[in-house]
């Protein structure tokens, strides 16, 4: 899928079209309209032939201003993901990567969800947790909460979220194959805490779940301080780690890996992967926007929904 045509989206796109990125382990279906991927080949300088492409015909790029936010493309957008789902659904597509949405884009172009993710749930009628995972060539993070507020955040870190996040840690890295993923799970206050001294969410909820996971048989350490269990992931530590809120994690990820890292939504009936970066509308146009996100998020469509079929 194309991502919003306001910003790289088409242009990434057409880069890794281009390069023929994951020929040998899969067959690339473009989805969206073909006048936004016209507009992507010209944008990168690049031609590219795509046998296979679902021409929906549902949106002109000429009619819609670049680098700003546009219910219009938004619109079309939605339409788009939402016909690629009913595809999946139907057992016709194995794993759906996207190119950079606009949130805000989505929502006034009438698809009232918090985020994409939100979205693809309802779409394919999921029942139970999900959540976001983003991954870079170090280790992955999963979230107990996600795009809500911080306020807000505090009230839904629940026994059964840390739990059921961890879990999914879990069997998502045994998919890409961890024989038994090491998780970290990090603090919610200032080193843990300090033993209560400024939060006890630590002692009271953190972890006592933990060990209840590691008395099951998983592979779960915390909580660990947020300001050092990035630096032990790095080190090789940890396969994954489950943060307690959305910024605790992806200032970790992004800087590590702005330009390779992947989002993953997880534990939904559809493979969804798409670049850990967002729309870029500071360079739309110029012909220099970085696809190695995107290519990224491609090739691990294909490991899992790969994983998937054994």
């Amino acid at each position: 899928m194309l991502g919003d045509p306001t910003g790289i989206g088409p242009e990434i796109s057409a880069r890794v079209l281009a390069s023929g990125a994951v020929g040998d382990s899969a067959r690339v279906i473009v989805v969206g309209d073909r006048r936004v991927l016209d507009l992507g080949m010209r944008d990168a300088g690049v031609r590219v032939n795509v046998p296979d492409m679902i021409d929906l015909a549902n949106l002109d790029p000429a009619s819609i201003a670049r680098g700003a936010v546009s219910a219009e493309s938004g619109r079309a957008c939605g339409e788009t993901l939402e016909h690629m789902v009913g595809l999946s659904v139907a057992g016709r597509l194995d794993a759906i990567c996207f190119a950079p949405l606009n949130k805000a884009a989505l929502h006034a172009g009438g698809w009232r969800f918090p985020d994409e993710h939100q979205m693809f749930a309802a779409l394919t009628g999921h029942v139970g947790f999900f959540g976001e995972m983003n991954v870079i060539p170090e280790f992955a993070t999963f979230r107990v909460t996600s795009h809500v507020s911080l306020r807000e955040a505090l009230d839904l870190i629940t026994p059964e979220r840390i739990e059921s996040a961890v879990r999914l840690a879990d069997a998502t890295l045994r998919r890409m194959g961890h024989e038994r993923p090491r998780i970290g799970v990090a603090a919610l206050n200032p080193h843990c805490g300090e033993g209560g001294l400024f939060g006890d969410e630590e002692i009271r909820v953190i972890r006592p779940t933990v060990e209840r996971l590691r008395a099951s048989g998983l592979d779960a350490s915390g909580p660990l301080s947020s300001d050092t269990i990035f630096l032990r992931a790095r080190r090789g530590e940890f396969d994954a780690v489950v943060m307690m809120y959305h910024d605790q994690g992806q200032i970790a990820t992004k800087l590590l890996g702005f330009n390779k890292g992947v989002t993953v939504t997880a534990g939904l009936p559809t493979v969804f992967t798409t670049p850990a970066h967002g729309t870029a509308f500071d360079i739309v146009g110029r012909g220099t926007a970085d696809a190695g996100g995107l290519e990224a998020a491609l090739r691990l469509a294909a490991r899992l929904a790969g994983a998937r079929a054994v």
